[in-house]
């Protein structure tokens, strides 16, 4: 495994290209893109003024730079340095700005929600799209790129329209059995429409392309309800993660519920893999600590830190929350399926620092990796089962059928990892930290040898 050297970034603004080939990283006001393979700056861009969101296109030929705060969007072309694009919203303000998947057309939500204003490259034309509802996910694409759902609220009810992105017709718009829609989203294959409710009320409905209620779901009443929902890449399964820290998998033929996960704070009769880290301070040889090394802020007093793995039972550390507070610290936030289907990742918020990964073939818990600080983030590799994830210190934590590795990352000044995202080919992660970044690549065989 191999570590980049540093470099900045701001806001945590840092995609890879969707062909892989090209690195976007934002500086301040500055489009920096580099050449993933040698890491040369290829191309640098000045916008308006500070990024506060950017995008790839679709087929890597664009970058969009939103600045919400001016109400600007600002479009660069790879191919062509000189060619750009200005979008100014005016008055009416800007909160979201996002391609279409066609690569040519760009989504602006204005201030309030009160329109999406779709701009067109090609031909210059504006259409807009009235009602929008603000909520968690209001909007999503199908994976095929034909389809555009979208939450809409009027007259005190929720609806769904359906557009045909080729031309933004409306192809359905109905209304759903909602108190308080709060998010949608295609199954992978586009043939179902997950929508949820607020977590108010635990419901979720599922509906066709066509508009018809296929089945509703709802697995108790008058409690704190829905809080994550994910699909697993195959479109099988639908796993809906709670406020009472458990998730339930819905199957797609029937689309009743399967199976049942739970976050027990004892571990005590299982077949899973617990692995604890346990941290250790280096000894300091006293030459060592010279003033150069003192001022260089080296890894020479870094903690460095391994998994241990766990006799049962095992206690998880338990945060007791805040019930009296707007979004209580409990339940399970955060799912994540392999691209594979075979594991679902799970974190419960209660219990901060452990993920919990489940094998989705044997329908049981795989592994529980306990860390001594909160975890920040995990992101499964594309190409194989194997999680990364971060905690906010200077390591990378990796996990896969194998076994699990905590590896330290050289950087100097103490290099705090609070992001990561995967490269498309699974052969290396971009590690953000508060104003840098830095690319660590794996040993592809890494799963084989941890």
């Amino acid at each position: 495994m191999n570590f980049s050297e540093v470099f900045k970034q701001s806001n945590q603004l840092c995609k890879v290209s969707p062909d892989g080939k090209y690195l976007a990283t934002c500086v301040q006001y500055r489009l920096v893109v580099r050449d993933v393979s040698t890491l040369q700056i290829l191309q640098l861009y000045t916008c308006l003024d500070q990024i506060s969101h950017m995008e790839w296109s679709s087929d890597s030929l664009f970058i969009l730079c939103a600045m919400y705060k001016r109400g600007l969007v600002q479009v660069w072309s790879l191919e062509q340095p000189d060619w750009h694009c200005k979008i100014d919203e005016g008055s009416i303000g800007l909160v979201s700005s996002r391609w279409s998947p066609d690569g040519r057309h760009i989504l602006n939500t204005t201030e309030f929600h009160l329109r999406i204003t779709v701009w067109s490259l090609c031909t210059k034309a504006v259409s807009y799209i009235k009602y929008p509802k603000a909520c968690q996910k209001g909007i999503d694409f199908s994976r095929d790129g034909c389809y555009l759902a979208l939450a809409e609220r009027r007259d005190c009810k929720d609806y769904v329209s359906i557009f045909v992105c080729d031309d933004w017709h409306l192809l359905r718009h109905f209304e759903t059995e909602t108190q308080d829609l709060a998010g949608l989203e295609w199954s992978p294959n586009g043939c179902v429409l997950a929508v949820w409710d607020s977590c108010l009320e635990y419901k979720v409905l599922l509906h066709s392309l066509d508009g018809r209620l296929l089945s509703t779901y709802s697995a108790y009443e008058w409690s704190l309800g829905v809080k994550s929902v994910s699909w697993s890449p195959s479109s099988q399964f639908l796993a809906i993660g709670s406020y009472d820290e458990k998730v339930r998998i819905l199957n797609h033929i029937t689309w009743k519920k399967i199976v049942q996960f739970e976050h027990p704070a004892a571990i005590d009769s299982t077949k899973a893999t617990v692995y604890k880290e346990v941290e250790r301070r280096p000894a300091v040889v006293s030459d060592e600590l010279s003033l150069h090394n003192i001022t260089m802020g080296s890894t020479l007093f870094n903690t460095q830190s391994k998994y241990e793995i766990c006799s049962l039972p095992v206690q998880i550390p338990v945060v007791k929350p805040d019930l009296d507070r707007a979004n209580p610290k409990i339940g399970v936030s955060v799912l994540a399926f392999s691209s594979d289907s075979r594991y679902l990742a799970t974190k419960n918020d209660n219990m901060a620092t452990a993920v919990w990964v489940w094998d989705m073939q044997k329908m049981s818990l795989e592994a529980v990796l306990e860390h001594t600080s909160a975890v920040r983030c995990f992101l499964w590799d594309p190409r194989r089962p194997r999680l990364a994830l971060c905690t906010g210190n200077s390591k990378l934590y990796l996990w896969s059928p194998g076994g699990c590795v905590s590896v330290q990352v050289p950087a100097e000044g103490g290099f705090q990892v609070q992001s990561l995202n995967w490269h498309c080919s699974g052969d290396s992660v971009i590690l953000l930290g508060k104003e840098q970044l830095c690319l660590c690549y794996m040993d592809t065989d890494q799963e084989e040898n941890s």
